[in-house]
C-alpha cells in the first residue's frame, strides 16, 4: 500500500506542494483573499463578467423559475429551454450548426476523444496542451502520440506514421500556461492531407479574441469548414461555468448519442445556463472591455520591456515570467502575496520540469497604476534575488 504521508511530504520537500487559499468575496480586480485585499493578476475572468449586474440578475431571474438543481441529466429531464437557447445561441456566435453544452471543459474534452476514438485510432497533440485533453486521449483507448510544441515537421511525421483507423489531431488555440497561440492554418492543411479529424480548445481565446469575441478561428481568419470540432468554456471570458462542442449537426447527434460524460452526468444548473447567455449578449453589447483588455496587454508588455523584466512571447491575456526553479517561482509568488499582487506560481507536472513560471493573467479592468505597481514589486524583487 502506498504510503500517502511520504508521498505528501516528497512533494513538498520538492517545491511542489499546492495549499488553497480561501476567497472571501467575488472575482474581480481586488479580491479578498485569506483576509488579504489583492490586486487579483491570477483569474481567467478576464472581461469581468463574472460579477457584472445584469449577469447576476440573469442568474437570479432563471433560479426563481427554474430552482438550483437541474435534477437529471440532459437525455432524462434535466435540459430546459434555456439550455436549449443557449446553445443555439453559441452555435450561431461561433459560426457552426450546432453547439452542445457541457458542465466542464474537462468534460466536454473526453467527449469527443471518447466518442471518436478507440483501440487500434491515433490522437496526436501538441505536448503543451491541457491536461483535459491529454487525459481524454488516455482514457478514450486510442494511442496518443505527442509532437514537441508548434513543431509542424514532428507533426507530420505523426500524422504519416499514423495507418489505419480514425486520427484525431487535438491543439489548444491559446496555450493556457504560455498565452501563445497555436498557427490554426498549419494545423487545418496537415489535417486536411491525412484525412485527420481537427479539433481545437479555444478555452482562452473565445469571448476575448477575434471580431466580437467570436474566438482564434476569427482572430486567425480560419473557415470553421476548416475545424470540424471546436470547444471552448464559459468560465473564462464569460465569467459563468461549463463549456460546448461546436460542430455539424452529425457530430453534435453523434455526441448526444455516444459521449459518456454527457449521457451519464446532471445538466448545469439552468441559472448557469441564463447568466452565461447574458453573458453571450454583453459581448457584442459592451465592445470597450475587450478593447480595454487588450490595451492592457499591450501597455504590460511595454511596462514590462522598459523594466528589463522578461516575458515569454504572448499577445494574449496569459502573461508568463518563466522563472525555471519551482522553489524560487514559489517564493517570488509568496513575497508578492506579502505585498498585495495574488498570481500564481505555475509549477511541474503543470508545466514541464525547470520551467517553473508567475503566471499572471491580465483583466479588462485592470488600470494602468495596477500594471505598473506590480512590474515595479517584481522588479524588485528579482534584482534581490539575482
Amino acid at each position: 500500500m502506498k504510503d500517502l504521508q511520504q508521498a505528501l511530504q516528497q512533494r513538498q520537500q520538492q517545491g511542489l506542494y499546492r495549499r488553497r487559499r480561501m476567497l472571501q468575496g467575488p472575482q474581480g480586480r481586488q479580491i479578498q483573499l485569506d483576509g488579504q485585499t489583492l490586486l487579483n493578476f491570477s483569474s481567467n475572468d478576464y472581461l469581468g463578467l463574472s460579477n457584472h449586474p445584469a449577469v447576476k440578475q440573469a442568474f437570479i431571474d432563471a433560479a426563481q423559475r427554474y430552482g438550483v438543481g437541474s435534477g437529471s441529466a440532459h437525455l432524462v429531464n434535466g435540459h430546459s429551454e434555456i439550455h436549449h437557447q443557449l446553445e443555439l445561441a453559441l452555435a450561431e456566435f461561433s459560426g457552426y450548426p450546432r453547439a452542445l453544452l457541457f458542465s466542464t471543459g474537462y468534460m466536454a474534452n473526453l467527449a469527443v476523444a471518447q466518442s471518436l476514438c478507440g483501440r487500434g485510432d491515433f490522437i496526436i497533440q501538441d505536448k503543451l496542451n491541457h491536461a483535459s485533453l491529454l487525459d481524454a486521449a488516455q482514457l478514450s483507448g486510442g494511442r496518443l502520440l505527442r509532437y514537441p510544441h508548434k513543431d509542424h515537421a514532428q507533426l507530420q511525421q505523426q500524422l504519416q506514421g499514423a495507418d489505419g483507423g480514425e486520427i484525431l489531431l487535438c491543439s489548444d488555440a491559446v496555450f493556457s500556461m504560455d498565452g501563445d497561440e497555436a498557427d490554426i492554418a498549419s494545423l487545418v492543411s496537415l489535417s486536411q492531407q491525412h484525412q485527420a479529424w481537427l479539433m481545437l480548445d479555444d478555452a482562452h481565446g473565445f469571448g476575448v479574441l477575434g471580431e466580437e469575441g467570436r474566438g482564434s478561428l476569427s482572430r486567425q481568419q480560419i473557415s470553421n469548414a476548416d475545424v470540424p470540432i471546436y470547444m471552448a468554456t464559459l468560465g473564462k471570458a464569460l465569467g459563468t461555468a461549463g463549456a460546448f462542442i461546436a460542430g455539424s449537426e452529425a457530430l453534435i447527434e453523434y455526441l448526444i448519442q455516444h459521449a459518456r460524460s454527457y449521457i451519464y452526468t446532471t445538466a448545469m444548473p439552468a441559472a448557469v445556463a441564463a447568466a452565461t447567455l447574458c453573458s453571450l449578449q454583453l459581448l457584442t453589447s459592451e465592445p470597450h472591455r475587450r478593447q480595454q483588455l487588450a490595451e492592457n496587454i499591450a501597455s504590460f508588455r511595454q511596462l514590462a520591456a522598459a523594466r528589463g523584466i522578461a516575458l515569454m512571447p504572448s499577445d494574449t491575456a496569459i502573461q508568463p515570467v518563466l522563472v525555471g526553479d519551482a522553489d524560487r517561482a514559489t517564493q517570488l509568488s509568496e513575497a508578492l502575496f506579502t505585498q498585495g499582487f495574488h498570481l500564481a506560481a505555475i509549477r511541474p507536472p503543470t508545466v514541464p520540469a525547470n520551467s517553473a513560471r508567475l503566471r499572471i493573467t491580465l483583466r479588462a479592468d485592470h488600470q494602468q497604476d495596477d500594471l505598473i505597481a506590480l512590474l515595479d514589486a517584481l522588479s524588485q524583487l528579482q534584482q534581490q534575488t539575482r
